[in-house]
């Protein structure tokens, strides 16, 4: 199943600029604004209630002041939950982030009835300086078990092979790349640049440098049946590529993307998605802006088995 009808949410309780994550994510700006976290809760609060109107199950988590992480609003970094009740824990590149994964969070989704088998922790990598950042640097076609997966510091190729191995995805790996003040530096996240859905797949080909393996991305996804969306970097830079399909209890879909990425887009190309499902979307700038990430990364699908 390429869609959940649950996703994981983490409430704000303290959000602000990461200065650890800025090193090599480009999107990041700080604000000195004093009320960053009260608007960053009331888009995360809007962005919750739009997806639940819809019929989405929507599981939330209140953060913690102690131990406090910035961007514990993007729990897709550091977790991910699959089919056959396997959780897996992720390798995270900033120091601060690393307190994320929390395991009230995993009770949390066991009582909410979902069932839990397995956890499978890669996150002791990161004593080997080798990082995996879940489904932010992983993108995931269920239906056809591929791994979408672009090298940068925050995936490990070696590391990205071995994660496709366990749990039987065939890698396909590449490199993305953004202009950043006159130079081409890699993107720090898979899913800013491409985005998976049942029926097509949003990408910027533009970002991968390389033809041969520009060629071979779009060899790929034309072997699965999907229709691809092009979106150029300029959509990249607002957040375009971040969005993610969910579905409701009724099976119903929608894509899930955020103000800044909606306004981006042509007519064509919302009208070239909307044949295939709604789009919802919610501003989000001031996690956008600080936080460097957007819809899609604020959400960790949960597609564990019912008890």
């Amino acid at each position: 199943m390429q869609t959940a009808s649950t996703v994981l949410m983490v409430e704000p309780i303290a959000f602000g600029y990461n200065s650890q994550t800025a090193e090599n994510n480009y999107f990041q700006k700080e604000q000195k604004e004093t009320d960053i976290q009260e608007k960053a809760l009331q888009e995360f609060n809007n962005f919750a209630d739009k997806l639940r109107k819809k019929g989405v199950n929507v599981i939330t988590v209140k953060d913690t002041l102690n131990p406090h992480s910035p961007d514990s609003i993007f729990p897709n970094n550091w977790v991910s939950f699959h089919e056959d009740g396997t959780v897996a824990l992720y390798p995270m590149f900033a120091l601060n982030r690393r307190v994320e994964r929390r395991p009230e969070i995993l009770e949390t989704i066991e009582k909410e009835g979902f069932k839990i088998d397995e956890v499978d922790d890669f996150s002791h990598f990161e004593h080997e300086e080798k990082y995996l950042e879940g489904t932010g640097s992983m993108i995931f076609d269920h239906d056809y078990k591929i791994a979408y997966g672009s090298v940068s510091l925050r995936l490990d190729e070696e590391l990205f092979r071995k994660f496709c191995d366990k749990f039987n995805f065939t890698p396909v790996v590449f490199h993305s790349y953004q202009n950043v003040n006159d130079q081409r530096l890699p993107i720090y996240h898979t899913n800013v640049m491409m985005c998976v859905a049942e029926q097509f797949v949003v990408i910027c080909l533009d970002c991968i440098d390389d033809e041969m393996e520009r060629e071979k991305v779009q060899e790929v996804i034309k072997s699965t049946n999907k229709e691809l969306i092009e979106i150029s970097e300029d959509q990249l830079q607002q957040f375009a590529g971040n969005m993610l399909q969910v579905q409701n209890e009724e099976g119903t879909q929608f894509l899930v993307m955020s103000e800044t990425a909606y306004k981006s887009l042509t007519k064509e190309q919302v009208e070239r998605i909307e044949k295939h499902c709604e789009i919802i979307y919610a501003d989000l700038n001031t996690i956008e802006v600080n936080g460097g990430g957007s819809a899609r990364c604020m959400l960790a699908e949960v597609f564990l088995p019912k008890n």
